[in-house]
C-alpha cells in the first residue's frame, strides 16, 4: 500500500469494474474487491498486479495478489485461487487501475513554521512553503523560497538550500540539499496503449538516510512503487541524475553529471568519476569504481574499477586502448621508397 502520509488511498472497486474502466476483460473472479496496486512480490489480496514480461513468469506463480492482469498467452499461469483480467497492455492497464485506486497529495494548503518544526531553534527563510503534515527537526534550516510537499518528514540538523522543492520524501539527520535539488519528482515511466504512450504513477518515496549530502540541481525520483533509498554519509555532486527505484549504499561518491537509470542497485564505498553512466537494472558491487565518463551496461562485481564505453575491467580497456592507438600509427607510418 502506497504511504498514505503521501497518497490518498481511493474506495475500493471490483475487479469488474476495474475491468470496465481499464480496458481488459475479466476472466475469472469479477465479484472480488480491490483496494490498492502492488507488485507481484509485494502485492497481497486485496491488490491488483500485472505481469509485463515473460522474465517475470515465477514472480506471477508465487504471487498473493488478489487479482493479476495478464495478456491472453498467460492467463493458464496465473494463479488459480487470483481473479484475472486479460490485457493486451497489461502494464498500461494496471497504471490506469492506479489512478482508479490512489491519488497524490497535493499542496492545497500550507501551514505555519510553529506548526511544522519541532522546537524553535528551527530556522525557515522567507518564501518557504510547507505542505500539510510536514515535520522538521530541531536545529534544521529550512533555506529562501524552498516548497516542502505534504507529509514530509525531515530530520535534526538538516541544512535545506534556497529554490528546493522536496516532496514524497523521508530524510534523515544532517542531510544537506543545496540550492536547486529536486527530491520525489515523479520517475521516468512510461508505456504504450492504442492511444498513445502514457505516463505510469509513481506510488514510492524518496529515503535520504543520515547524512547525505545533495548537490545544486540534482534530481533524485520517487520510487514506481518501491522506494528511491540513498544510504548514510553518501555525498552527490551538482547535476547529478538519480532515477528511480535506485538503492545507493553507505559512504557512496557520485561526482557530477553522473546519470543512474532506474532499479540500480550500488553497493556501499562505490566511487562514480564525473559524467559516469549506469544503464537500468544494474548491480554495483561494494567498493567498486566507475571512471569519468564510463557507460555502464553490465553489473560491476566488488571491488572492481571499470573504465570506457561499454565499461569494462580498467586493466582490459587500457590494453585495448594501446592496441587501437598501436594500429592507428602503423597505418599512418610512411611507405618505404
Amino acid at each position: 500500500m502506497p504511504d498514505t502520509r503521501f497518497f490518498q488511498t481511493l474506495p475500493s472497486l471490483t475487479v469488474a469494474e476495474l475491468a470496465a474502466q481499464i480496458g481488459g476483460a475479466v476472466e475469472r473472479g469479477g465479484d472480488r474487491s480491490i483496494a490498492s496496486v502492488a507488485p507481484l512480490s509485494s502485492a497481497d489480496r486485496g491488490a491488483i498486479a500485472f505481469l509485463g514480461d515473460r522474465k517475470f513468469a515465477n514472480a506471477l506463480a508465487q504471487t498473493q495478489a488478489g487479482c493479476v492482469i495478464v495478456p491472453p498467452e498467460a492467463v493458464e499461469a496465473a494463479p488459480a485461487e487470483a481473479s484475472v483480467i486479460v490485457s493486451r497492455t497489461p502494464q498500461a492497464s494496471w497504471a490506469k487501475a492506479s489512478l482508479l485506486l490512489h491519488r497524490a497529495i497535493t499542496l492545497d494548503t500550507a501551514i505555519t513554521p510553529q506548526d511544522a518544526a519541532e522546537d524553535d531553534s528551527v530556522v525557515i527563510e522567507p518564501g518557504v512553503v510547507l505542505g500539510m503534515g510536514v515535520r522538521i527537526g530541531r536545529g534544521s534550516r529550512i533555506c529562501a523560497n524552498t516548497v516542502i510537499g505534504p507529509g514530509v518528514q525531515i530530520g535534526r540538523d538538516c541544512v535545506i538550500g534556497s529554490n528546493v522543492t522536496v516532496s514524497f520524501a523521508l530524510i534523515g539527520d544532517r542531510v544537506k540539499l543545496y540550492a536547486g535539488a529536486r527530491i520525489g519528482e515523479a520517475g521516468f515511466g512510461a508505456t504504450g496503449t492504442a492511444a498513445g504512450v502514457m505516463d505510469i504513477p509513481q506510488l514510492g518515496r524518496v529515503i535520504l538516510q543520515d547524512g547525505v549530502t545533495v548537490g545544486a540541481n540534482s534530481c533524485i525520483d520517487r520510487g514506481a512503487y518501491d522506494d528511491t533509498v540513498i544510504g548514510e554519509n553518501t555525498k552527490i555532486d551538482n547535476l547529478v541524475m538519480v532515477g528511480h527505484n535506485c538503492v545507493i549504499g553507505r559512504n557512496c561518491l557520485l561526482v557530477a553529471n553522473t546519470g543512474i537509470s532506474g532499479s540500480v542497485t550500488v553497493g556501499d564505498n562505490v566511487i562514480f568519476g564525473g559524467k559516469a553512466g549506469i544503464g537500468d537494472h544494474i548491480t554495483i558491487g561494494e567498493g567498486a569504481r566507475v571512471a569519468a565518463g564510463a557507460g555502464v551496461l553490465a553489473n560491476i562485481p566488488a571491488g572492481e574499477t571499470w573504465s570506457g564505453y561499454p565499461a569494462r575491467p580498467i586493466r582490459q580497456f587500457l590494453r585495448e586502448t594501446v592496441w587501437l592507438a598501436k594500429q592507428a600509427s602503423a597505418k599512418k607510418a610512411p611507405k618505404e621508397s
